[in-house]
């Protein structure tokens, strides 16, 4: 699997406020021809401020004749039930964080002047869509038939778990299967966003390198993205990392996650196993 090329530059503008570091030759190839950046954001993460969104529209736009941004608002109220909540008071929940981070991002939009170049979807309105159950269908399949692919989503989806829960516990089957299940909706937006959005090549973005990236991008083999889909860690300019707040869990399952699994009287934590989803 090939690393970001180490000669390669970060792209940026001389006083831009963030960086971008495509992961591959490739990668940067669709960057530069500047025709589509896709930002993805997950209720509950506090990175995606309405002022850092205002930026990053601001900032793209350099780069990009149009942007669209996804807000994740399927499999939300599962992962709060697989935490202790009632089915009732999860989706409770659930809508609140969806809707929260939707009026975010609308706010972010707005004060970036640009709203004309920006479109905004929730992933909701694409699970019609043939080209978004084709590419589902995909990433849900690799995890049968793709072991590598398998074991980046499932370490994808525990690390994010574990990330949420106290320290020396680990996520159990349904709580990885929720997180499965949360990371395989969004997985068609990394593997072909133009035959989503109707672009010719689309570059998706996050502030960190996750561990599914090597695999859709720097294979030649397996599950991988379409050739006019690139990847691009997009932080701030300067910052080495960043820490990762995004989680398949939102963010007020954190904080209460322990208490609850108590009061639930929740199974105990199993270990690294088969784990379903779909």
């Amino acid at each position: 699997m090939r690393e970001t090329v180490p000669d390669d530059e970060p792209i940026t503008t001389p006083t831009g406020p963030y960086e971008a570091l495509p992961y591959s030759r490739r990668c940067r190839e669709i960057w530069q021809r500047g025709e589509h950046l896709l930002i993805g954001v997950s209720p509950g993460n506090s990175y995606f401020s309405h002022r850092r969104i205002s930026e990053l529209v601001g900032w793209g736009l350099e780069f990009f004749g149009r942007i669209d941004i996804v807000y994740a608002d399927l499999h939300v109220a599962t992962q709060f039930e697989t935490f202790g909540y009632t089915p009732e008071h999860a989706q409770r929940r659930a809508d609140k964080e969806v809707k929260a981070t939707a009026r975010r991002i609308e706010r972010g939009v707005e004060e970036s002047g640009r709203r004309t170049a920006v479109g905004m979807h929730a992933l909701s309105d694409f699970a019609a869509d043939d080209n978004y159950r084709r590419l589902h269908r995909q990433a849900v399949d690799g995890l049968r038939t793709d072991p590598v692919y398998r074991a980046a989503a499932e370490g994808m989806a525990r690390g994010f778990l574990a990330a949420r829960m106290g320290e020396g516990l680990a996520p159990n089957e349904p709580q990885l299967a929720a997180g499965l299940r949360y990371i395989t909706a969004e997985l068609p937006f990394f593997l072909d966003t133009p035959a989503l959005l109707g672009v010719t090549s689309s570059v998706s973005c996050y502030h960190l390198q996750l561990p599914l990236t090597p695999v859709l991008f720097g294979r030649e083999e397996g599950t991988r993205a379409a050739a006019g889909q690139a990847y691009a860690v997009v932080r701030p300019a300067g910052v080495p990392s960043v820490p990762d707040n995004l989680s398949p869990v939102p963010a007020a399952v954190g904080s209460e996650a322990v208490a609850i699994r108590s009061e639930a009287g929740a199974a105990e934590p199993v270990g690294a196993g088969p784990v379903r989803a779909a």
